[in-house]
């Protein structure tokens, strides 16, 4: 299949966006996909057009779809568009309503999604690789009530939040 990859973030960046392209890029051509990265859509022949943040790929999601109204176009929402332009912005709203399929990268995302589009929504996971030569360190299970990760009510808390006994800070910013 040959997949167009739009990212907003132009080449040789180390942006989100750009970092998120570049990975899904790798693994989709580890599929067996021919996969070409571009900052916007400009005409080239695809059987998929995946976009990378709403509102700025907006232009190009309009392009896509006016083009190929039949083939599939997918929007990945990055944490911008999901708590800040789908308020906001009627070109994100409107990338969302086009897409075929929509990604967000935590499961919460779908919520923020208007309620008639959430079933077009997939959740991946981000993940991260190991730089060249570091060395995988494996996780130690805390004792019970001590350094836990969590609330009370079962919550993950950022870290640096937590006191020594593992108890939520309750004196800091809420």
């Amino acid at each position: 299949m040959r997949i167009l990859l739009v990212t907003p973030a132009p080449l040789g960046s180390t942006r989100g966006n750009r970092v998120t392209a570049v990975r899904w890029a790798r693994i989709l051509r580890q599929l067996g996909h021919r996969v070409a990265v571009q900052e916007e859509y400009d005409g080239a022949a695809c059987d998929v057009l995946i976009a990378l943040h709403a509102r700025r790929s907006f232009d190009s999601a309009a392009r896509f779809r006016k083009r190929h109204p039949q083939l599939p176009l997918i929007v990945a929402l990055t944490g911008t568009d999901l708590y800040q332009d789908l308020h906001n912005s009627l070109q994100a709203r409107r990338s969302l309503e086009w897409a075929t399929r929509l990604v967000v990268l935590q499961p919460l995302g779908v919520r923020q999604l208007p309620e008639h589009l959430r079933s077009r929504a997939r959740v991946i996971h981000q993940s991260a690789q190991l730089p060249a030569g570091a060395r995988r360190v494996r996780a130690r299970t805390p004792p019970p009530g001590k350094g836990s990760l969590s609330d009370r009510e079962g919550r993950a808390s950022p870290p640096g939040d937590l006191t020594r006994t593992g108890a939520p800070n309750r004196g800091g910013p809420e």
